[in-house]
């Protein structure tokens, strides 16, 4: 459970500016093509700063993103980060190349708890190195709940040295963001990078007390919720994506 503790005075906030700085993500493996859709679509009508995939879908959301302001972030190594790096690196070109701008790779958490620093710094330089070649920006997954301090202090060192652009609490697979993380976070990296707070971010208080926190940046799957608790208007699905899925529906009924 993410944690909201007494420390932060939360700041009034209105539903424009949270939904500024949300990343309106799905990356459930059993995702269908008409939820990814739905999800865009969501992102467009309430302005969220990016939508987050995985790298099949990437595709798919540049069309249905097309003319908006709204960036395309997918997974690199997701949700281990116990990928080689040729491989992360592969799957960095591969995602710029069918249009994301935005990259969220999972650190290799084993080498860090080895001990390996070289290791961890080259697999994040590496991907780094393809996200700013291709106009992309870097957000690093430390996996919070699975590090000490000193290695969450030693993971947010590294990704600096490697130039990273964010660092980022969690997947959401092992546990959730909590606001001591975050400011700890943003205690060691400064205005060096930013500071994205992913995992178990439910409702509008814990989006606050994250951004109070220090987090320029927040991962949620209940993004249309949170912004609908400070009054922003219900998302009403477009024609064409009632029909396309009431195609879907009819399809299925063949099979």
């Amino acid at each position: 459970m993410s944690h909201v503790v007494s420390d932060f005075h939360t700041k009034v906030r209105t539903w424009q500016s949270l939904a500024s700085a949300i990343d309106h993500t799905l990356l459930k493996p059993e995702a269908t093509r008409d939820q990814i859709t739905r999800l865009c679509e969501e992102a467009a009508f309430y302005k969220f700063a990016a939508i987050c995939v995985n790298p099949c879908w990437i595709s798919l959301a540049v069309n249905v993103l097309r003319g908006t302001q709204v960036k395309i972030a997918t997974t690199i190594g997701f949700p281990l980060g116990a990928n080689h790096i040729t491989v992360k690196r592969v799957e960095a070109v591969e995602a710029i190349r069918v249009g994301a701008q935005e990259l969220d790779m999972v650190m290799n958490i084993g080498a860090l708890k080895s001990g390996d620093r070289k290791l961890a710094q080259t697999d994040i330089a590496a991907v780094a190195k393809v996200a700013h070649n291709g106009g992309a920006i870097l957000k690093v997954i430390l996996e919070t709940p699975l590090l000490t301090i000193e290695e969450k202090i030693l993971a947010c060192e590294l990704s600096l040295a490697a130039k990273a652009d964010f660092v980022k609490t969690a997947t959401g697979f092992f546990g959730a963001a909590t606001v001591e993380d975050v400011a700890l976070m943003r205690g060691v990296v400064g205005q060096r990078a930013r500071v994205k707070a992913s995992g178990g971010i439910r409702t509008s208080a814990a989006t606050n007390a994250m951004l109070d926190a220090g987090a320029d940046r927040i991962g949620a799957s209940a993004s249309a919720a949170i912004v609908r608790e400070l009054g922003a208007p219900e998302f009403v699905e477009s024609t064409q994506h009632s029909e396309r899925e009431q195609k879907s529906k009819r399809t299925d009924k063949k099979y």
